[in-house]
């Protein structure tokens, strides 16, 4: 018989070998990309294609049956002790942002498929069946529309978004058709609530609050919501040698007041409140010509709904104010809106258990990026695990997470798996 010591050795080496499995395939798949010298993998192009098959490949060594849906997700299925149970859902993006980092997305859908494989390993099952499943698109880049794939599967994709064009004029309809995919039978990927039993994600956290606090891992409480504007302020372009100081209706000052602004009443918040202003252009444009015309975007996200809400109102409030003062036409219009997305309760309990159970300190924060449960929550509960990245850099090919922080991660969402108890009035269910 092994001593405990013996145990928590082979333990460690298990671990430490799952860890490496993560990192391996994180790089195999970064490898796939548009461009040589930087990692690019867009919605419905070649290489997300090729992607998808690998990650299939990855899914039936790790003993699940896999296939690709009607939108172009990668999903995997590894039955439970009865066929046909519904499933616990583990899921993120498999889409990149150009010039982007490895892990944001990937890591959460290679984890999971190295949980099961570890199941498949030791010849377990669960009282429930496991789902994994890589979304073909969250990032939103090619068709500006974001989730697309888990809306797919939560059945609220807008068929609109089938004739909006990439900016090479291709339209979504014509992506999918050339991707091998029928633009008509999109529907086929919904799935019904009574499918699932909740949806869980681990994700990078893509900030660095886990860093700040020396933790590997942490529980997320909500997803924030967010609330996209466009601006654009009107004023009179001029000669930058002959209009006078107080007689300018100059744009660009105007457009730096509002910056100020929103910035200063973000910092003053104490709830979690941020702003962000990420894009601007000046016209005519030139060095000596008073700007006539200014356009701005503003980015707006919160923990909670009425938060952002309120906020956003005072922000335009100020906004309006400042145009008025400085005698500018404004036009101000709301291009995004995504509601919060708690996480459930329950399932923040299971994975706080799972984070004490492998002596780490439980911490919990929100999420300032959105993720696929914004979509999933419309057919099941949903929890997320985040992993420390370095320096919470993300969206950028600097995104890091060390080996021994993937393999804590590894280590929690298997923890999670195995100890998994479904919500009270769906236990009947399995």
């Amino acid at each position: 018989m092994e001593s405990s010591t013996e145990m928590g050795a082979a333990t460690a080496v298990q671990d430490a070998s799952l860890g490496k499995e993560i990192v391996r395939r994180i790089n195999e798949l970064a490898a796939i990309s548009e461009e040589t010298d930087k990692l690019t993998r867009i919605y419905l192009s070649k290489e997300l294609r090729a992607a998808a098959d690998l990650i299939l490949g990855w899914m039936r060594e790790a003993g699940m049956s896999a296939h690709l849906d009607a939108i172009g997700n990668v999903c995997g299925r590894y039955e439970g002790e009865r066929p046909g149970a519904p499933c616990l859902m583990l899921g993120s993006h498999y889409d990149t942002v150009r010039d982007a980092g490895k892990w944001d997305g990937p890591l959460g859908v290679i984890t999971a498929i190295a949980c099961v494989a570890d199941l498949n390993r030791r010849g377990k099952r669960l009282p429930f069946a496991i789902e994994v499943i890589g979304f073909a698109d969250e990032e939103g880049v090619r068709f500006a529309s974001t989730l697309l794939g888990s809306r797919a599967v939560a059945g609220t994709f807008d068929e609109s978004v089938l004739n909006t064009r990439d900016r090479d004029g291709v339209s979504m309809r014509d992506a999918l058709v050339r991707f091998g995919l029928d633009p008509d039978h999109i529907g086929a990927a919904a799935r019904a609530r009574r499918e699932l039993l909740a949806y869980l994600e681990l994700h990078i956290e893509q900030g660095p609050v886990l860093e700040a606090q020396n933790l590997p891992v942490g529980v997320v409480t909500a997803i924030a919501g967010a609330t996209r504007l466009a601006a654009r302020l009107n004023g009179m372009a001029g000669h930058a040698g002959t209009v006078p100081m107080a007689l300018r209706r100059d744009a660009l000052t105007g457009a730096a007041e509002c910056i100020g602004a929103i910035e200063q009443f973000c910092r003053t918040d104490e709830s979690g409140l941020v702003g962000t202003v990420g894009y601007i252009q000046a016209r005519p444009g030139a060095t000596n010509v008073i700007p006539g015309e200014v356009s701005f975007t503003i980015d707006m996200r919160a923990p909670t709904d009425m938060h952002r809400k309120r906020a956003v109102a005072d922000v335009v409030r100020q906004i309006e104010a400042i145009a008025k003062r400085r005698q500018l036409a404004l036009q101000l219009d709301v291009t995004h809106e995504n509601r919060t997305v708690p996480c459930a309760p329950w399932l923040k309990d299971q994975i706080a258990q799972a984070i004490a159970a492998e002596g780490v300190s439980v911490f919990e924060l929100p999420s300032g990026a959105g993720h696929d449960g914004m979509a999933m929550i419309d057919i099941a509960d949903v929890g997320m695990i985040f992993v420390r990245c370095r320096g919470g850099v993300s969206h950028h090919p600097d995104e890091h997470v060390e080996l021994a922080d993937a393999d804590a991660g590894a280590r929690v969402l298997l923890r999670v798996i195995e100890n998994f108890r479904p919500r009270e009035d769906r236990a009947g269910a399995i």
